[in-house]
């Protein structure tokens, strides 16, 4: 069942109310609480027994021969009321000192995040008792799908694809060796706590024509960061890994193999092509292929696909972006064999190119071509079709129509994930809920036979 939506939610109001959220069952504060007050209790009978010696000491009669006994030991009101007020007087002194404990570790720590301390503290455990999601793609379709995951859940694995050879990415993977990074720099950016600014700082590329630039022109900041950690570590994994750590995403960002990939495709009339470049402005792709055919998966991307609750590949180009992922043997092996329902959120609209004049049964009929049965538990497509578009926009929506041999293979499901106001993108909160709903309405793994798995 979907959750509560944690982004962007207003301030509790007042440092008592704030305290109170942590509160919450689940929280894994309420436990070290009652230790703290029964180490305070301790004190407190200690306390006592230093007060049983004064009143002891003290004379009964009245302040005349130890004054200051006798108003320690509070002898100047009546029996009964003296448990009241010291009572009352610790509990004052305890929560005016714990709030402004709390205020003096929000102001250095909340603040750098941009919330307080106690409202962030609430929301990453919240988050992390999230579903286990692993979302497998690249490009912005992934990017819109983790914007909208994280404020559901901080147990996020992207898989992306490491086959792009344009751009900054295209140069360091030819000039150092290295697996293109820029899919890789999108998402960590969607992924962190202040998007905005981090995108801003990620997405940067130095002036190519600047002589100040030297040989960073043109290449991004993230890009950058990535291949530099990268070569600190000695392992390009590693790299990445530092890299989701420096920047304290929510979640993780892994590449689908830990080498470059090569796209390769062979078009209708028998023509091929080389480089994801080059086959996404292409139209009537008949298959796709990567090199070097015995690359291997990302061992972090098959553990985080064996200890998923849900699986989502898309949305996203389908030959550039979905299948060089899937096509690293491995990871459509995994997908077989997880336990995790696997959805496939069908893009909204067609792409000029390469899925230029595509249907719903045909992004499909392709991705079995290539990855075989076994792999999809549900399919995901947009059922309104009412978002708008300019006038002389190329692209048509992607119908939600699927025929009735489809049907029997995966369960088929209608929502409205598009943004309204662009009707070529998912809109990241709904895509979100919808998915998180999948459970909900039983829509999880079902038992296939072994021909299917061994597809």
């Amino acid at each position: 069942m979907a959750r509560p939506r944690l982004e962007g939610s207003q301030p509790a109001a007042g440092g008592l109310a704030r305290l109170r959220s942590l509160l919450r069952p689940g929280m894994g504060f309420k436990r070290w609480l009652v230790v703290i007050f029964v180490g305070e209790l301790l004190l407190a009978s200690a306390g006592a027994l230093v007060l049983r010696q004064l009143y002891r000491e003290a004379a009964p009669e009245g302040p005349g021969s130890s004054p200051i006994l006798w108003l320690l030991t509070l002898q100047f009101l009546p029996l009964g009321l003296r448990p009241v007020v010291l009572v009352a007087a610790g509990a004052a002194v305890f929560l005016f000192g714990l709030r402004r404990l709390m205020d003096a570790l929000m102001e250095p720590l909340g603040g750098s995040r941009g919330a307080p301390l106690v409202e962030m503290l609430v929301r990453d455990r919240t988050l992390a008792r999230g579903v286990r999601i692993v979302a497998i793609g690249g490009g912005t379709g992934l990017s819109t799908l983790l914007r909208g995951l994280k404020a559901h859940t901080s147990n996020l694995t992207a898989i992306v694809t490491v086959a792009d050879d344009g751009g900054s990415s295209g140069k360091l993977r030819t000039e150092l060796g290295m697996p293109p990074m820029g899919d890789i720099r999108n998402c960590i950016a969607a992924l962190a706590d202040t998007e905005a600014t981090m995108t801003r700082l990620l997405q940067y590329r130095f002036p190519e024509d600047g002589e100040a630039s030297g040989g960073l022109g043109g290449h991004a900041v993230g890009n950058v960061l990535i291949a530099a950690l990268s070569e600190i570590e000695g392992d390009f994994e590693e790299g990445v890994r530092k890299m989701n750590g420096v920047l304290a995403v929510r979640g993780r960002v892994v590449p689908a193999a830990p080498v470059p990939l090569t796209l390769h495709a062979e078009l209708d009339d028998g023509a091929t092509l080389i480089g994801q470049s080059r086959i996404a402005r292409a139209r009537a792709i008949r298959r796709v292929w990567v090199t070097p055919l015995d690359a291997r998966a990302s061992g972090d991307a098959l553990e985080a696909i064996a200890a998923a609750d849900l699986v989502v590949v898309g949305p996203g180009s389908l030959f550039t972006s979905l299948l060089p992922c899937l096509l690293v043997g491995e990871i459509a092996t995994a997908l077989r064999a997880s336990t995790a329902p696997c959805v496939y959120v069908a893009n909204v609209a067609t792409q000029l190119g390469e899925t230029e004049g595509f249907a719903l049964i045909d992004h499909l009929d392709a991705l079995q071509r290539h990855v075989g049965d076994g792999v999809f538990d549900v399919v995901l497509a947009n059922g309104n079709l009412g978002a708008r578009a300019p006038s002389d926009w190329p692209a048509r929506p992607v119908a939600p129509e699927l025929p009735e041999s489809w049907r029997r293979r995966v369960r088929f499901v209608t929502a409205d994930v598009v943004d309204a106001d662009n009707a070529h993108h998912h809109d990241p909160e709904k895509l979100a809920l919808a998915l998180l709903a999948l459970p909900a309405l039983g829509l999880m793994r079902r038992a296939r036979p072994d021909a299917l798995r061994s597809a």
